[in-house]
């Protein structure tokens, strides 16, 4: 009786020791299971890149127009400039745009319908944009642009203001002084230097002489 009720045992724990391995195996496969589920099932929704995914992001391309214009595929026959950067805010209280930006589209929060994360708002902010063709407007001596740079032209508009103009006498009015230098501080400027110039950024004073 006794080595009949041991063998009993014995059957009884191997028993319930294939019930355990498989209870582990089956609970093993359904990770594995799951694992490929995630890795090869629908993916997570995200932002497609290039055209569309953030309005007006850097390097997409908008349509003519300063006050009217819309985000365009940069190979559209309706594409005009380029994103070179784009900030959130306002001008006046953002980062510069490059130096060679050519215009700075002001962009509000109400405008357009396309958004980054797709809860049909976008931010105020500003891209600075460049032209996809010249004229370039921004470059040193073109006359225009939203900043003042090295190489630009101004003339003196009255009450101690200046305005820029292109250095090669086509604009509105010709040229009086050419910024030759950018610098900390005025003391820094040559010489040779009849005008002081403020340009912002890194090195706010421009140095400019007598065309």
């Amino acid at each position: 009786m006794r080595e009949r009720s041991a063998v009993g045992v014995a059957c009884a724990l191997l028993m319930l020791l294939t019930a355990l391995l498989t209870g582990c195996q089956s609970e093993s496969g359904g990770g594995e299971e799951d694992t490929r589920l995630r890795e090869g099932g629908t993916p997570s929704p995200t932002l497609p890149s290039g055209y569309g995914a953030v309005f007006l992001g850097v390097d997409e391309c908008s349509s003519f127009g300063t006050t009217s214009f819309t985000e365009v595929s940069c190979t559209s026959e309706r594409a005009a400039a380029r994103v070179v950067a784009r900030h959130d805010g306002t001008v006046g209280d953002g980062p510069l745009c490059p130096g060679t930006t050519d215009f700075v589209l002001h962009i509000s929060e109400q405008s357009p319908a396309s958004d980054e994360d797709g809860d049909g708002a976008v931010p105020q902010g500003y891209a600075c944009m460049r032209n996809l063709e010249p004229p370039h407007p921004g470059d040193p001596g073109g006359g225009g642009g939203p900043r003042t740079i090295v190489g630009d032209c101004v003339y003196g508009s009255g009450d101690g203001q200046v305005r820029e103009t292109a250095c090669d006498g086509e604009g509105e009015k010709m040229p009086q002084y050419r910024v030759t230098k950018a610098v900390d501080k005025r003391a820094q400027c040559p010489l040779s230097t009849a005008l002081y110039v403020q340009l912002g950024g890194e090195k706010p004073v421009g140095c400019a002489r007598p065309v």
